[in-house]
């Protein structure tokens, strides 16, 4: 299989640069020449399958014959060895529980097989891997729970300063080894335009080995992919069409659910749910596409105000609007409407629902009041637990597990830079 860049596709790599350079020099991002389809009779048999085997097959669509089925069944077995369970509210809204992994977010799929895979691929060289990713919340959590003392392969996680939850924080600073953490003086939007200046820096690749886990990686999208296919196996009832609603920020989660309905999976529509950071929303609504500075909300993972995702939605759709617009329905919604909805879905269907879930929720039941034949399913893409600050105000207390109770005993280690790249550029060769 060869990837191009969404800039130039006559600019193709294979499998290893594509999932280690992660970005290509032009700037854009890459995407697999072909994407396979499963035969109808895979979808319609997936209820007998376990999520593994879903995932073994899901895989081969984008990966080709790159890796060896021996091998691969081998990464994802030891990567996507927790469930994915559907969470049914009524007869047609249910919630998907992408939380079940080590760092209790969504971020686990995609960490956990990237770390896998790129082991596998750099098991001959002699060369150090720098991992580099911004995360606006989940991700470094994810990303250092999974690439937690890899064999060479070192990583580096920036975090806007003030902007993730305390906990969050905690799961990307209390690591060490080959864990360290960077506090920025800025935004998620900063975060991500350091990582991608250091791609693009001549002076840093010559003496580092650089690659990305964010979802500008392919690698990432892959394992996100999958979980898709089995909601869609534990859907409630298999008469009614159905749609999706993802909760969105830098969009790789929604980019997956398309990479899905390409290789074959029967999806009606995706919602794209965001926070008062709707700049997809807006495209949708207008064909305007106008990033701008992101502004702090309670959902923070979705505070993201150009989505690097975005290049690689339109180059599925060639750049136009009324193919997207026909497979992708925009929603969004501001604190006030998120807080309420996380105390309506407690009320109401004794659930809780973080921040980000109940913007998908919202955006579902929206839908839904106009389109009753179909039946819906909302992405619920980390514990609510993560979110204490805001989830203690509206619910009372919530139960904590385990894996973040014990977090609160250890210490922080961050360094802390301004949003300056001549400071990150500064740092990162020394």
């Amino acid at each position: 299989m060869k990837y191009y860049s969404t800039n130039n596709k006559q600019n193709t790599v294979g499998l290893k640069q594509a999932v280690l350079k992660s970005l290509p020099a032009d700037k854009g991002l890459y995407m697999p020449e072909r994407i396979g389809v499963l035969d109808p009779s895979f979808i319609d048999g997936m209820r007998r399958l376990t999520f593994q085997d879903i995932a073994f097959s899901v895989a081969q669509c984008i990966l080709g014959d790159d890796i060896d089925d021996e091998t691969l069944r081998g990464i994802i077995n030891r990567s996507i060895n927790f469930d994915a369970p559907v969470h049914h509210l009524t007869d047609t809204i249910s919630t998907l529980e992408l939380w079940h992994g080590p760092s209790l977010a969504f971020k686990d799929f995609g960490a956990r097989f990237m770390a896998e895979l790129m082991s596998y691929l750099v098991k001959d060289d002699k060369e150090q891997l720098s991992i580099l990713v911004a995360t606006s919340g989940d991700t470094g959590g994810a990303v250092a729970a999974g690439f937690f003392n890899v064999p060479n392969i070192d990583v580096t996680i920036l975090y806007p300063k003030g902007k993730v939850s305390p906990l969050q924080e905690l799961q990307l600073t209390t690591w060490g080894g080959n864990i360290r953490a960077i506090e920025v003086d800025g935004t998620f939007d900063d975060c991500q335009a350091l990582v991608k200046g250091a791609f693009l820096d001549d002076d840093i690749n010559q003496k580092q080995n650089l690659s990305s886990a964010n979802s500008i990686n392919i690698a990432r999208l892959i394992p996100q992919s999958f979980y898709y296919f089995e909601a869609y196996k534990q859907r409630q009832d298999t008469s009614k069409e159905l749609v999706f609603a993802v909760p969105s920020g830098n969009f790789g989660n929604l980019t997956a659910g398309l990479l899905a309905k390409r290789m074959g999976l029967p999806v009606n529509r995706f919602l794209a749910a965001t926070n008062s950071n709707n700049i997809v929303p807006h495209y949708l609504a207008t064909t305007s596409y106008e990033p701008r500075p992101s502004v702090q909300t309670i959902a923070n993972a979705m505070d993201v105000g150009r989505p690097s995702n975005f290049s690689r939605m339109m180059d599925l759709y060639d750049n136009d609007w009324s193919r997207i617009k026909a497979d992708i329905e925009g929603y969004y919604y501001d604190d006030e409407e998120t807080r309420f909805a996380v105390k309506y879905i407690h009320k109401t269907y004794d659930y809780v629902a973080d921040p980000h879930g109940a913007i998908g929720f919202l955006a579902a039941h929206q839908y839904l009041q106009d389109h009753s034949a179909l039946q819906a399913i909302f992405l619920e893409t980390a514990h609510p637990a993560k979110f204490l600050p805001v989830m203690e105000p509206l619910l009372g207390d919530i139960d904590i597990p385990e894996k973040l109770s014990d977090l609160r005993s250890k210490e922080k280690k961050a360094d802390s830079l301004s949003k300056e790249f001549v400071e990150f550029k500064s740092y990162l060769l020394s």
